[in-house]
């Protein structure tokens, strides 16, 4: 059995991140990035994830084989206690728990970090997705329709939230989070 680790993410991780994710751009529609972006945009994705959220990694016996990362759900200031989170898994590691795992540290990341609501959109068709969502607490909220156009046809986006933390108390402001 490997032994799995997941940690913050680092510049050093970008070009394993990048290796993940460009099959996802080039050959899915889970994203809807066409090009897949290089090693040093990765560097910068990293690192702004990091200053306000969080970028995780998991490794599997020393080799990043998945990544979860959180940004803003919107860049307003009352989204402020919400952010948008996704991941990515290597494909040879799919259904093995790990993206389960990835996504437990970084929702309890997010929450210690003072953020009150997750969002994530799911590109459809995708029951895996959609599978992993609902087993870790995120309800569907909405559908946006042919909202992306990729690979010659357009394609819907299915959004999903779950509360991270202790409840917002109507009235009053929670800590900012951090």
């Amino acid at each position: 059995m490997p032994e799995r680790v997941i940690r913050d993410a680092t510049a050093a991780d970008a070009a394993a991140c990048a290796a993940i994710y460009a099959p996802y751009a080039t050959g899915t529609t889970i994203t809807f990035e066409t090009e897949p972006p290089d090693v040093a945009e990765l560097e910068r994705r990293i690192a702004k994830a990091q200053e306000r959220y969080a970028f995780l990694v998991l490794e599997d016996d020393g080799v990043v084989v998945g990544y979860a990362y959180a940004g803003p759900f919107k860049e307003r200031a009352a989204y402020r206690w919400s952010c948008e989170v996704s991941i990515y898994l290597a494909a040879d590691r799919r259904g093995r728990g790990g993206g389960r795992r990835l996504y437990e540290a970084l929702l309890e990341r997010l929450a210690a970090r003072g953020y009150r609501m997750a969002a994530a959109g799911m590109t459809q068709p995708n029951e895996a997705s959609g599978r992993l969502h609902a087993a870790m607490g995120f309800e569907p909220v909405g559908t946006y329709r042919d909202i992306g156009w990729k690979f010659g046809a357009s394609h819907d986006v299915t959004w999903v939230q779950r509360p991270l933390g202790d409840p917002i108390v109507s009235g009053e402001d929670p800590p900012e989070p951090t």
